[in-house]
């Protein structure tokens, strides 16, 4: 059994910990409140927007001369993996490289093998794990949580169109949590470039058999369109992650502070009890030198 002095030091030792688990789960709360403000208002935007890309595009004739939509044989690919920066969020990080990890395994596979699978990572702990196992990473964007912003944002996803528009890149796809609640968080896998061409939202309709007039000119709509569509996708996708990593954090910090309040109920009935065995033994020594000295005289 552990000495008294032992146990004082581990209830000490984990209620310190609470008291950081407690306050953690505070800040996540707060941050998650803003996160989710902001992924919510940017939500119905974005996703009106990707409707009429994908409507408008394969209605137009020129859309497949847009250098964004060119098919071609995947011989190198492009995943942008979107993780968070700190830990201590539950399976968060772990998800993503685990889903990435299989999608590489289930259809890029050759291309792993010849070295034609590049990471863009966003996020520190997407970056640390993949560089682990040998990926190709890209760490230009690593930081864009420190100062997230449309902006920030937009630079990385240019530099995959880029990519993609220069044939360095034949496909581009990317992984990340959909934030749902702060409990839930679901792994997604979108494919990125080349644009996929959708039917008219709602309609039932073909895109393709709609009649558009375009104004100033079906050119110049699709050309501003689809580079628009493309970052601001990017950019969901990057607040979709951020409000799923506090709300994972605030849940995993919750948890934490529930395990270490049971701990300490343990312990505190373990430090009674040695206590208690402690006091016994004392005045059974009491009572034995009592008894001695009294034989003795």
């Amino acid at each position: 059994m552990a000495s008294l002095k032992e146990v004082r030091a581990r209830i000490s030792s984990i209620n310190s910990t609470q008291q950081i688990t407690k306050a953690m789960k505070m800040v996540a709360a707060a941050k998650l409140r803003r996160a989710q403000d902001n992924i919510t208002q940017l939500r119905p935007y974005a996703q009106k927007l990707s409707q009429m890309l994908g409507t408008v595009s394969a209605g137009a004739e020129t859309a497949s001369e847009n250098p964004y939509k060119q098919t071609r044989a995947i011989g190198r690919v492009l995943l942008i993996v979107v993780t968070s920066d700190r830990g201590l969020c539950g399976a968060f990080n772990t998800n993503v490289v685990k889903a990435a990890l299989t999608l590489i395994d289930e259809k890029y596979s050759a291309q792993a093998r010849s070295g034609n699978v590049e990471i863009m990572a966003i996020g520190k702990k997407g970056a640390e794990a993949f560089q682990r196992r040998g990926f190709k990473v890209n760490t230009s964007h690593v930081d864009a949580f420190g100062s997230l912003s449309f902006a920030t944002v937009r630079t990385a996803a240019e530099e995959a169109m880029e990519g993609f528009a220069n044939g360095r890149y034949d496909l581009v796809e990317v992984i990340y949590n959909e934030f749902k609640n702060a409990a839930m968080q679901i792994v997604r896998t979108e494919q990125m470039l080349p644009i996929v061409s959708a039917d008219k939202p709602g309609s039932g309709v073909a895109a393709a058999s709609v009649n558009y007039i375009f104004e100033p000119s079906e050119v110049e709509i699709i050309t501003e369109l689809i580079p628009k569509t493309i970052k601001i996708q990017l950019y969901k996708a990057v607040l979709d992650s951020n409000a799923s990593e506090h709300g994972a954090r605030m849940t995993a910090m919750d948890k934490a502070t529930e395990n270490a309040g049971e701990l300490l109920k343990e312990l505190r009935l373990v430090y009674n009890r040695t206590r208690q065995a402690a006091i016994t033994t004392e005045i059974l020594e009491i009572v034995g030198g009592a008894e001695a000295l009294a034989s003795a005289s």
